[in-house]
């Protein structure tokens, strides 16, 4: 029998084995195992060029719509300013009418309004009328009809 030293000893070197092996790792992969992890590879290298693509198309896209939110503010600010501008000109009409109105009131006599221009119609075109010339008879002709 193994006496108690002689077990202990073996006992520390199975361990050590084990622990030996355990770190070291194991180099043998089964075919249909290394067959599935290349297929894994492969679908991470496709899934990384999809993510690339997707995210070069989203950050053209954020651009596009940086581009037209900035277009979008400026017509609104153009608007803005084109609306001002009519509401002057608006302002700026009716006072004009309320002076002319106040004037032909209180000067009847002396202001007369100018009337419109009349517009004169085009004159119509006639078409040439090119009266027909009788034909010119021949020296010693005397009718145009000959009866036989």
């Amino acid at each position: 029998m193994m006496t108690w030293s002689s077990r202990k000893v073996t006992v520390l070197l199975a361990c050590g084995t084990l622990i030996t092996v355990a770190l070291t790792g194991c180099d043998y992969w089964p075919p249909a195992l290394q067959a599935q992890i290349e297929q894994l590879r492969t679908e991470g290298q496709t899934a990384a060029a999809d993510k690339a693509l997707l995210q070069n198309q989203l950050n053209a896209a954020n651009r596009a719509k940086e581009e037209l939110q900035a277009r979008v503010e400026d017509l609104t600010r153009v608007n803005k300013e084109k609306s001002g501008m009519i509401a002057n000109l608006e302002r700026g009409l009716a006072a004009e009418r309320e002076r002319v109105a106040k004037m032909t009131k209180s000067n009847p006599a002396k202001v007369k309004p100018k009337p419109a221009p009349a517009l004169k119609p085009l004159p119509k075109l006639a078409p040439k009328v090119v009266p027909k010339t009788a034909p010119k008879k021949k020296p010693g002709q005397t009718h145009s009809k000959h009866v036989m």
